[in-house]
């Protein structure tokens, strides 16, 4: 499926056209968990792509409360927005024709950008960052490792932020002029620690001194009276962003990458 030609001018955000557009139904995305339908979102003559989870599509789960995924992922674009990173397509919560979900913009990928590989050798070779070893088929082990790229390291610092428990491959979005977008945050902001990805290259590492600036940003954004406090109410419940602000504090302390605690399945399956 491709976008439509006509995009909203600089005037129009893309926000304010996923809020107030006409929702048109055009397809369903079949390989997600939950309901996930491609639509179009038209506005004084302006139309864009997107992507519409009903709430009423959600699969429940036993860790996360009933109709709370489509809230997550808006959120999961709030502290995106936050960082200045811009990492998630916008993302609003609106009402649609089959009730209240989250429509995000659609996001066209650049082909021929390689971010994962399973490589035959015992380390990771320069550029690349190792995850860990995986099965490949026909009883092959092989290293499975990520691209060292700087895009997905501001990535891997906002899961950690967002506790997102489901980074897989198929979630990182190249797009046009060389941006990266991660996408599906429902699983996001447990107040346990649920961290699942495959951005583990960096673990233990030192946060770069961007990252403790952008980090230190958040604490206060998401302080008493704070902006992002105030945009998540709503999305996420007190105790989630307590949660959240207390995992900023703890990089902030640790001034490191965090690593897997052992307790919870480090990266999710399947992977890609």
């Amino acid at each position: 499926m491709s976008a439509p030609e006509r995009i909203p001018p600089r005037s129009v955000t893309a926000a304010d056209l996923l809020a107030h557009g006409e929702l048109t139904v055009r397809g369903r995305l079949r390989d997600a968990s939950n309901a996930a339908l491609f639509c179009t979102v038209a506005h004084e003559g302006h139309e864009v792509s997107c992507v519409y989870k009903p709430v009423a599509g959600e699969r429940p789960l036993w860790d996360f409360p009933d109709g709370t995924l489509a809230g997550r992922e808006v959120a999961a674009y709030e502290v995106s927005e936050a960082t200045g990173w811009r990492l998630v397509p916008p993302t609003v919560l609106r009402d649609g024709p089959y009730g209240e979900g989250m429509c995000q913009l659609w996001i066209d990928v650049v082909p021929g950008t390689e971010l994962l590989a399973l490589v035959d050798d015992e380390e990771p070779a320069p550029g690349w960052k190792a995850i860990g070893f995986a099965e490949a088929g026909e009883g092959r082990t092989a290293l499975l490792v990520h691209a060292d790229d700087e895009r997905l390291r501001r990535l891997a610092v906002l899961d950690a932020v967002i506790n997102n428990a489901d980074r897989k491959g198929g979630h990182l979005l190249p797009a046009a002029e060389g941006r990266l977008y991660g996408i599906d945050h429902g699983v996001a902001f447990n107040v346990d620690d649920k961290l699942r990805t495959l951005l583990w290259g960096w673990a233990g590492e030192p946060l770069t001194a961007e990252a403790v600036e952008v980090l230190r940003a958040l604490g206060t954004a998401l302080g008493d009276g704070g902006t992002l406090a105030a945009r998540l109410a709503g999305l996420i419940t007190p105790a989630e962003i307590d949660a959240t602000r207390a995992r900023v504090d703890a990089l902030l302390a640790s001034r490191r990458h965090p690593e897997p605690s052992g307790e919870w399945p480090a990266i999710p399956w399947p992977p890609v």
